[in-house]
């Protein structure tokens, strides 16, 4: 089943302690896509400027990634530019440059109306209902969101958080968005707005799930070498949603199946800067790191004959 997913396609500059590049691929639909077509067909919404050059096209298309939703208007693509110290879970922003996206209106192409699978990618939460109000109902609803939007437009996010079945969140803003410390507290409060999975993106200490039946923890993988964290959270969307709208199952097992797939493939994307690790990969390495992770987090039960002392 493919998915619709709506976002931003731009040019990244990224400075980290482990090296520099400038105007290379980004945006949070690209990473997405990139990530969730190991999985499935992917039908993407953005704008790009006159300058976006032909051999990113090349490349979107060649990885199952249909660009009908892609518009091209005149001006400059969209370039964000940011630098990470050590500490790789936290990016300074040194310039934002909106240019065509300032003035984005998704327009779905009617051949994408009737997507089993729509992934909001973070955008104006009034841009993500205008999105929900050209669709048919997905099967499964998932977006995205930031801490500017949370300050900036609260009521209109948590509208849009109403219609959705899973929001994708880092810990962070969760904190933010419901005035809790505790993420468990502040995770309660997020399921009371409306949404049924609650996915909280921990950076290098991993991801939580929470549900109203269960909690669900999954670490991060450990690497040896990690060169640019940019767009790993939206590789992880993209690798969650892209396995369950491969399976097509959404019970709570295969949710936590998702998360994996989700987490395996944004271990594989900070390996690099911008997409070089993903367009070399290979699914057969993505399946060996899912047995990895498995291995490295599975335990026994508790022996039958065990008492207390």
């Amino acid at each position: 089943m493919s998915i619709l997913v709506v976002g931003s396609v731009a040019f990244d500059s990224v400075e980290t302690p482990f090296g520099r590049v400038d105007n290379v691929l980004g945006g949070s639909a690209t990473y997405f896509s990139t990530s969730a077509s190991f999985f499935t067909d992917v039908n993407l919404v953005a704008v790009v400027g006159e300058d976006f050059p032909q051999e990113h096209v090349d490349f979107l298309s060649s990885r199952n990634i249909d660009l009908q939703g892609l518009a091209r208007e005149k001006g400059k693509t969209f370039h964000w530019q940011g630098r990470y110290g050590y500490d790789l879970n936290e990016a300074q922003t040194l310039a934002t440059h909106l240019n065509v996206f300032e003035t984005f209106k998704p327009r779905i192409p009617a051949t994408y109306g009737g997507a089993d699978y729509l992934f909001l990618a973070n955008i104006d939460p009034d841009l993500q209902m205008e999105v929900l109000n050209q669709v048919e109902r997905p099967r499964i609803i998932a977006c995205d969101t930031m801490n500017y939007w949370i300050s900036s437009k609260p009521e209109a996010l948590k509208r849009v958080i109403e219609r959705v079945d899973i929001f994708i969140i880092n810990e962070g803003e969760a904190r933010q968005l419901s005035g809790e410390a505790n993420l468990v507290k502040a995770a309660r409060k997020l399921l009371d707005l409306g949404v049924k999975t609650l996915i909280v993106k921990r950076g290098e200490y991993g991801v939580l799930m929470f549900n109203r039946a269960s909690v669900f923890a999954a670490p991060a993988y450990p690497l040896e070498e990690v060169f640019d964290p940019t767009g790993a959270g939206d590789t992880f969307a993209g690798g969650f949603m892209g396995y369950l709208a491969n399976t097509g199952d959404t019970s709570d097992e295969g949710i936590r199946q998702a998360i994996i797939f989700g987490s395996v493939m944004a271990s594989f994307n900070v390996e690099d800067f911008s997409l070089n690790r993903l367009k070399s990969l290979g699914y057969e390495e993505i399946e060996a790191r899912y047995r990895s992770f498995k291995a490295m987090t599975h335990f026994q039960g508790l022996p039958e004959a065990t008492t207390a002392l």
